[in-house]
């Protein structure tokens, strides 16, 4: 464990058990554990898989849209299921239900909740198109942290009634780090939940500490700490750039805090950044 990560994770069992019982973190479902186990095979099933996802009709649509999205530059277009986990790759549909495995799991208020999900959509989808463009991390653990990414947000706000007020102060606060603006009012963080949810339901290591280290920018200059999450937490960097970019918003604080670490990891001069960016926002267009 890197210096960052250390003092980005709670220190003690106690101090991970009092979480766990305060917040609700839901278990792991068991259509993801039936997913996992065939995964986990010496050659996983298409055909197993497509019998798992067949059985809901939302997973199935998903993940034919999914399949024929231009990021992933399909050329031709998948009409079933088996078909599209075929295009796709059987980690890549592993990815995709996981995540919506975790909308159905989260309660909370509708509106709020199907905001957040619009935007974490959006950010997995730029996470695949980056890793893909700079050939830095594999797509569907890319999608994976881009669905996970803040998946504590919700949680959160289910346990603390005046958490969207701290969220907005997080988001508009120029200096410090976004979760140190709610470990100072809750002694716990979104990145800090979603690395535990993660790992209860048995994510990616490289998932589950890009989680817990996605707003602590020094992860980017600290080479103890594994190259790969480092590639994942500067790809959410961009990702956020470019996400409020879609929404019109000139300014990103988060951009201001990490994009030049970002940037310099990934090896991206200035004009290259500018570019991807530019291919990033037409994808998301071209998506709508």
């Amino acid at each position: 464990m890197t210096t960052v990560a250390a003092q980005a994770l709670p220190t003690e069992n106690a101090v991970e058990d009092a979480l766990m019982r305060s917040i609700r973190i839901p278990p792991r479902p068991s259509l993801l554990v039936d997913l996992q186990r065939e995964l986990a095979e010496p050659d996983p099933s298409p055909r197993k898989i497509a019998r798992i996802i067949g059985n809901d009709v939302g997973m199935s649509g998903a993940l034919l849209k999914l399949a024929n999205s231009p990021f992933f530059g399909a050329a031709r277009k998948a009409k079933s299921v088996e078909q599209g986990i075929n295009f796709l790759g059987v980690n890549q549909c592993a990815a995709l239900l996981t995540g919506l495995l975790a909308r159905q799991a989260i309660d909370g208020n509708e509106s709020d909740l199907n905001a957040f999900w619009e935007v974490s959509a959006r950010r997995a989808q730029a996470l695949v198109f980056t890793s893909r463009k700079l050939r830095i991390a594999p797509p569907d653990i890319a999608h994976t942290f881009g669905l996970f990414c803040d998946i504590g947000v919700p949680l959160l706000m289910n346990r603390f009634t005046d958490y969207a007020d701290t969220y907005d102060d997080a988001c508009n606060d120029a200096e410090r780090p976004f979760t140190a603006v709610e470990d100072a009012r809750y002694s716990t963080n979104h990145a800090a939940i979603g690395c535990l949810l993660a790992r209860n339901w048995g994510l990616s290591p490289d998932v589950s500490w890009a989680i817990l280290l996605h707003h602590d920018y020094r992860v980017l200059d600290d080479p103890a700490t594994d190259d790969a999450v480092r590639s994942l937490v500067a790809l959410s960097v961009l990702a956020e750039k470019g996400i409020q970019r879609f929404h019109g918003r000139s300014m990103s604080y988060e951009w201001e805090k990490g994009g030049d670490s970002a940037c310099r990891h990934l090896g991206l001069s200035e004009d290259e950044t500018a570019d991807l960016l530019d291919e990033l926002h037409e994808a998301f267009h071209t998506e709508r």
